[in-house]
């Protein structure tokens, strides 16, 4: 069952629970931090973008999780099949990174000792930017990015935990913005030009729960000249109403129902770097992916933890939209992960 959300609305109602559960083509359930009845510190907000082309990709987070808040920037090179990750971390941010209340627009800028990121957003188009004097052995990285014509449509879900009514998760990813700019770093310049280069935000606001797990993968980018990308994922929270899986093309979403993560393991030990599998339960998305690298990190201080592999790659299959048009896609860039937290 895929239930779609299409009145406007409060996202949470007086007692601090979802109004409706469920999946939606646009931010249509407004999200207001001061109508949470959970405890301040369950709350977590991101905005998490993700730029690339078929060569490199940067990845920018501003983090806001109360008891800590996180800045990380990460230059991956697929050419060289290397990436580099830099996350300052705040102690009790508590809401004080004031992220915004929707995606449509608002301004995010947090800085630290020798580094600055802003994400501006004036509801046209976005623009990022980055400092860090010593991302990696005293070499500076500096990146200025433009993001522009996000399409009509993106995925977005309200999910509910069922251990914990307080608890939810409200995501929306935006597939398919034309991205241009550059980042400078170790005396290179790369540029991202339009023709070939796009981005994702990963724009996300709840309540969570301590102990979780989740799967989720992505890809942007063009199929014989349009815009195609795909959203899928899950491992969290009750999807009984919906799943986050979901087709762009054109502009436009074509809903999924379920796809399978098939990732090479040995009982409870997983071969991140050998091919891995999708299939979808009806057919809709069917896929081979070949590693090129994993971003993998595992933090764990006393009662938090978190496990990560982000695993970047090129997949290879068949995507089929709401009417049954076919997409052939091969050696598309894109990622999925596979994370375990607690906190």
């Amino acid at each position: 069952m895929q239930h779609r959300i299409t009145e406007k609305k409060p996202l949470l109602n007086g007692s601090g629970s979802l109004n409706e559960c469920g999946y939606a083509t646009g931010l249509i359930l407004d999200y207001n931090r001061k109508d949470i009845k959970a405890r301040q510190m369950r709350i977590k907000e991101w905005d998490y973008y993700l730029i690339s082309n078929s060569r490199f990709a940067l990845a920018l987070t501003i983090d806001d999780n109360s008891y800590m808040g996180l800045d990380s920037v990460s230059f991956l090179d697929f050419e060289k099949a290397w990436e580099h990750t830099s996350s300052p971390m705040q102690f009790m941010t508590k809401g004080r990174k004031n992220l915004p209340p929707t995606s449509d627009k608002g301004d995010i800028v947090s800085s630290g000792k020798g580094y600055r990121i802003e994400f501006l957003n004036d509801g046209k188009s976005r623009k990022l930017s980055v400092r860090m004097d010593d991302f990696m052995n005293k070499i500076p990285l500096k990146a200025e990015i433009v993001l522009y014509e996000a399409p009509q449509e993106s995925m977005v879900i309200a999910t509910p935990f069922k251990d914990d009514t307080l608890a939810f998760y409200y995501n929306q990813k935006i597939n398919c913005m034309k991205a241009k700019g550059y980042i400078d770093f170790n005396n290179v310049k790369y540029e991202f030009d339009p023709s070939d280069s796009m981005a994702v935000l990963d724009w996300g606001r709840g309540v969570w729960t301590y102990k979780n797990s989740w799967y989720w993968g992505s890809g942007s980018g063009y199929v014989n000249g349009i815009p195609f990308g795909f959203n899928i994922g899950y491992g969290f929270g009750d999807t009984s109403k919906a799943s986050e899986n979901m087709l762009f093309y054109n502009g436009k979403a074509h809903k999924l129902d379920k796809v399978d993560f098939m990732i090479p393991h040995t009982g409870d030990r997983y071969d991140f770097m050998s091919p891995w599998k999708f299939t979808s339960n009806d057919n809709r998305f069917v896929m081979d992916f070949i590693p090129i690298l994993d971003r993998a990190s595992c933090t764990s201080l006393a009662i938090i933890k978190s496990d990560q592999h982000q695993v970047f790659g090129r997949f290879t299959g068949t995507a089929v939209l709401d009417d049954g048009t076919v997409i052939n896609i091969k050696d598309f860039i894109g990622f999925a992960e596979k994370v375990f937290n607690k906190w």
